[in-house]
């Protein structure tokens, strides 16, 4: 499973609120969460952000509320994965249960530059900066993760098992 987008950058402690401000909870239609996502980050991000790009962040990525509107502005505004130092614990397990990708790394983290290009190898683990061909480790996405990803998250993987 490969991934290949653009980078936006962000810093740390990026919190559910400034993924998609509580004033846009009143929906849970990806659609309109999607014009609203990092907009308290960067009031530009919705308009600028394209169907395959890549957020990279520093640590805690996802802190505060377990909302799951978070991961889901995300994936619905076209973000193909998200790189960080780390998740919060809430955000990571609401990512894969929606099909979003998420990769921690460090060294990504801190040597991919915002506008940077990057391909993930969710299979080995590699990230590969296009722009400066550095690459940098993450853990492999499993099997069975990388299955409720191409499903489309947690709910479409047991839809299908269940029609099986």
């Amino acid at each position: 499973m490969l991934f290949n987008g653009r980078v936006w950058k962000f810093g740390r402690d990026i919190d559910t609120d400034a993924i998609i401000p509580a004033r846009y909870l009143n929906t849970s239609d990806p659609e309109e969460l999607a014009r609203h996502v990092m907009e308290d980050a960067d009031k530009d991000f919705p308009q600028k952000v394209k169907s395959g790009d890549i957020i990279v962040a520093a640590e805690n990525f996802g802190c505060g509320s377990s909302r799951e509107h978070a991961p889901i502005a995300i994936k619905a505004a076209g973000v193909s994965a998200v790189v960080a130092k780390s998740f919060a614990r809430i955000f990571y397990r609401n990512a894969f249960n929606i099909g979003l990708p998420i990769f921690e790394s460090t060294g990504a983290a801190d040597g991919i530059k915002e506008g940077d290009v990057v391909e993930i190898d969710a299979d080995k683990g590699v990230i590969k900066n296009k722009s400066t061909n550095e690459e940098f480790k993450a853990q492999p996405i499993p099997p069975f993760m990388q299955e409720l990803i191409s499903a489309g998250g947690l709910i479409e993987w047991t839809k299908k098992k269940i029609n099986c």
